[in-house]
């Protein structure tokens, strides 16, 4: 028996009472038997288009795409998509079939889906219906297409990604034929937008154990992540590195949450740029001066051609641009950097610091982990503290410095001076003690002007 929640067995029951088969499928499925909460339920019925919006005129309904035979029902403020059986035309864009024609057999609109284990069917009065063997996938835990994967993978290039991306987030493997055909039609993945690639890959990034898996189909991503290739292979030529910047990249990766999309990302991206940058000096020693500054470059134009959203390109380009800075284990070190950053973002640095120096050569491994966990225990110790790091912090603002004659960036010049003198303990977070100090910078200032 698979749990079902009541609006999507209002729906089925809705159907079903009006004389058609309904089922439960895909996805919903899927996740069901591997015993997850389904964030959505898809029905898919016998009925036409027309037949589904005659049966719920009690509820409201949005046509969603009649000519492909799906009509979304919201029952109980929960959108339900239910779909007809069909059976896809030819697909010339490699996306998105040309036509569709609906059929009243079950076993054909599941024989046109992607893989085995989202092409099963479920309804409470007969079970469960499995044409294609996805139960079994499932025990294996292997991402298979239905059917022939070259054919499967013409029809929509996108399907090479979410098999990537399904066995990313499943922990599954790809069977091998499935597997050959990805490598095989890769190219075929410039004929689909960005969006809809940077939604599956950012999913792929965000899974399970994504890195030997990115690994193994680098081939694929290099299909619409060209900067990456320089990274295959190139030897750091320096003691503190036991593997090439690709293979750094990965294990540092491995080492970062799975929730955490800005930091996987700047995890991957983080030495993008230093395949570019790679000096040797006399001794035979690799240098990579400057790769910070180069992986940004590299990365927003990632990012940017990927259509990724402001808030979490501005994360990961702030991560990366910092990934090799020098931090001290003093307080007032950690002031200006949670000043700077904001305490997300610089606890983030400091894991993404961590997952990096995990990524070296083991001997430069331990002290370089001991030094960021002190550092974020003094981070700690300044935020538990309410100590002042930032100008909204400061016991005086911009008004209080226009009472003492500052106008334009005569007030924010004055405010950094308070702030750095707060930080580095020369004067106390009060007032009285800052607006003195002001009319002392005000008086110096002058002084040196005229």
């Amino acid at each position: 028996m698979i749990p079902i929640p009541s609006h999507a067995q209002t729906a089925l029951t809705v159907l079903e009472q009006n004389g058609y088969d309904a089922y439960l499928v895909g996805g919903c499925v899927r996740d069901s038997l591997l015993g997850d909460t389904p964030s959505d339920y898809d029905i898919t019925t016998n009925a036409t288009p027309q037949q589904v919006l005659a049966a719920f005129l009690a509820y409201h309904t949005v046509e969603t795409g009649l000519q492909h035979g799906t009509v979304t029902v919201v029952i109980d403020s929960v959108p339900v998509e239910v779909t007809t059986f069909r059976i896809d035309g030819d697909y010339h864009d490699n996306r998105r079939p040309d036509c569709v024609t609906f059929t009243g057999n079950l076993r054909d609109d599941l024989a046109r889906r992607d893989f085995t284990v989202n092409a099963m069917a479920y309804r409470p009065s007969t079970g469960l219906v499995d044409c294609f063997g996805g139960q079994q996938d499932l025990r294996a835990r292997l991402i298979r297409c239905v059917g022939v994967p070259d054919i499967r993978f013409g029809e929509d290039a996108l399907r090479i990604l979410r098999a990537l991306r399904f066995a990313s987030v499943l922990g599954f493997t790809i069977e091998p034929e499935t597997a050959k055909s990805i490598h095989k039609n890769k190219t075929l993945l410039t004929h689909i937008a960005a969006e809809r690639i940077q939604a599956e890959f950012f999913k792929l990034l965000c899974g399970i154990n994504p890195a030997p898996l990115l690994d193994e189909y680098r081939d694929v991503l290099a299909v619409f992540l060209p900067e990456i290739t320089a990274m295959f292979g190139f030897a750091q030529h320096t003691k503190y590195h036991d593997s090439d910047v690709w293979h750094h990249s990965l294990r540092a990766l491995a080492s970062i949450e799975a929730h955490s999309l800005p930091l996987r990302l700047a995890a991957f991206l983080h030495d993008i740029g230093k395949p570019a940058c790679f000096t040797m000096d006399e001794g035979g020693v690799g240098h990579f001066y400057g790769h910070a500054k180069q992986s940004v470059e590299l990365a927003r134009n990632l990012l940017n051609r990927l259509k990724c959203d402001n808030a979490t390109k501005h994360a990961v380009l702030t991560l990366i641009e910092y990934h090799d800075a020098e931090l001290a284990s003093t307080k007032k070190s950690v002031k200006r950097w949670l000043g700077r950053l904001g305490p997300e973002l610089f606890f983030d640095l400091l894991r993404l610091q961590a997952a990096d120096s995990m990524a070296h050569a083991a001997p430069y491994v331990a002290p370089r982990l001991h030094a960021l966990g002190q550092i974020r225990t003094l981070a700690q110790e300044v935020l538990d503290e309410g100590a002042c790091f930032s100008l909204r912090d400061l016991a005086v603002n911009g008004r209080d410095m226009i009472t003492l004659g500052l106008e334009g960036r005569q007030i924010g010049a004055a405010l950094d001076y308070l702030l750095t003198l707060v930080i580095d303990g020369a004067a106390e977070n009060e007032k009285t003690v800052l607006l003195h100090a002001a009319r002392g910078w005000i008086e110096e200032t002058n002084t040196s002007n005229t």
